[in-house]
């Protein structure tokens, strides 16, 4: 399953997303899609793992999860991330819709 978004992807029951990180922001929030991952600015600097935290826990609150259903599976010390989730890609899907608009047309 295609979800339209080229930073989700499917991943048996829940789903997997690509995200390119840009911390110490004003603020923490999505910022559009950016090499094929999902832009979000994080108002948290990167150190000592606290960009990570603030990823996550603003993921979770975004998604309505609780931390323990987002694992961050690649990127830890780096600005690209994969961060899988215990949700299906499909409502993963909805979520960038309502937060960004329609998904980008297929390259």
């Amino acid at each position: 399953m295609n979800p339209g978004w080229p930073c989700l992807r499917a991943r048996g029951e829940g789903s997997a997303l690509a995200i390119a990180v840009t911390p110490n922001a004003k603020r923490t929030g999505a910022d559009g899609l950016h090499d094929g991952a999902l832009r979000v600015r994080l108002a948290a600097p990167p150190v000592d793992g606290k960009a990570n935290d603030k990823l996550v826990d603003w993921l979770a609150d975004e998604l309505g999860l609780p931390r323990r259903a987002l694992r961050l599976a690649q990127g830890a010390s780096a600005r690209r991330k994969l961060v899988e989730i215990d949700l299906g890609a499909d409502a993963v899907a909805l979520w960038l819709e309502r937060t960004l608009g329609a998904p980008p047309p297929p390259a």
